[in-house]
């Protein structure tokens, strides 16, 4: 073994989630489900190869039907027929002695009309992302201004999670990660430049927090909060996001979060533009007293010092588990990394996908 990568490769426990390894694999949207949304053969393929991870996040999947922002392509878990092909992507998983969470997932305003039948996207305020375009059936086109939510319309955006977390555990999963990042629904409402909102989901950090919070206790109430994680991005600027204290959120949500004794908190340290800085590590881990993952931009000998150091429990890793589907053999031995062709991240078909060579092969 690399002794450098000693303690990553240590067992740990995540809440109820006993792990053989400390490397997760974060979740990567990769558009390779069919136009129903329902998992694909070569999406088990995908994930199998990737099973010698200690956890493995799926892709954000939708909780709620009618709300895609991939292309169309992404999968969700609201059908019978999402469920049953689930389920053969766990088992393959599982066959291989790997451990798998599903990603619960909403989009908010990152949805396009075109993709959704007409329907307008919902956000926590009618703010649209302005520095990006979607891509759509005709085309790359303008994000949309979105329609406010009412607060009426929230205990529906819970039950959608929760009916979701149960046909998780029906599909399969070892447990669930609540998507609270990257500018999608719950990150929208959390943070205070997509917040515009009054009344008790907007204002204060106590209120925008609030939906996460109440999906997670919906969530908890499933699976148990032990096989329970959050993924948060307080920096991240992808999607048009901003916060005006991201430290501060940071702070407050994983405090919550910790009450709640969820199995890990999954921190994303950066942003990806580099716009906003800040150290929202630090605030993570001295309000959590879980399992505190990071993620972003970690190179094996890094997330093992950081382990080793005390300062994480475990780190996710994300582009090079794409190009690299034995990325923990690798680590052993200390070998390099291969690179991820960005061209066919979204791609259809095995390109890019289930053909990265593993060593030796």
């Amino acid at each position: 073994m690399s002794n450098q990568n000693a303690k990553l490769l240590s067992p740990v426990s995540l809440g109820s989630l006993s792990l053989k390894n400390r490397i997760l694999m974060a979740a990567l949207t990769r558009c390779r489900a069919d136009s129903d949304h329902v998992p694909t053969g070569i999406m088990v393929d995908y994930y199998a190869q990737r099973a010698s991870a200690g956890l493995i996040a799926s892709e954000a999947t939708m909780v709620i039907e009618g709300n895609s922002a991939f292309g169309g392509r992404e999968p969700g878990i609201y059908s019978e027929r999402q469920v049953a092909a689930w389920k053969t992507v766990t088992e393959a998983v599982h066959a291989r002695g790997g451990k798998i969470v599903i990603q619960l997932w909403h989009g908010g305003r990152a949805c396009h009309s075109l993709l959704n039948g007409g329907s307008q996207p919902v956000a926590p305020s009618p703010l649209r992302i302005e520095n990006d375009e979607t891509h759509t059936p005709q085309g790359k086109k303008p994000y949309e201004v979105p329609r406010e939510l009412r607060d009426d319309e929230l205990p529906g955006i819970v039950e959608g999670f929760r009916r979701a977390a149960l046909n998780a555990q029906r599909a399969g999963f070892d447990g669930v990660e609540v998507h609270g990042a990257n500018g999608y629904l719950l990150d929208q409402f959390l943070r205070s430049g997509s917040n515009r909102r009054s009344g008790p989901y907007g204002g204060p950090v106590q209120n925008r927090a609030r939906l996460l919070l109440e999906v997670v206790d919906a969530v908890c109430a499933v699976w148990g909060p032990g096989r329970v994680g959050v993924r948060i991005s307080p920096l991240n600027s992808f999607n048009d996001m901003r916060d005006d204290d991201p430290v501060g959120l940071t702070a407050y949500v994983a405090g919550e979060l910790s009450r709640r004794g969820i199995a890990f908190l999954h921190v994303m340290r950066g942003d990806f533009f580099g716009v906003q800085k800040g150290d929202v590590m630090t605030a993570a881990r001295t309000a959590f007293s879980g399992c505190l993952v990071g993620n972003m931009g970690y190179t094996p000998a890094e997330a093992s010092q950081a382990v080793e150091a005390g300062a994480l429990d475990a780190v996710a890793f994300g582009h090079h588990y794409i190009s690299n589907p034995d990325l923990v053999e690798r680590a052993h031995i200390g070998a390099a990394l291969s690179e991820p062709d960005p061209s066919t991240f979204y791609s259809p078909g095995p390109r890019g996908y289930t053909d990265y060579a593993a060593l030796g092969e």
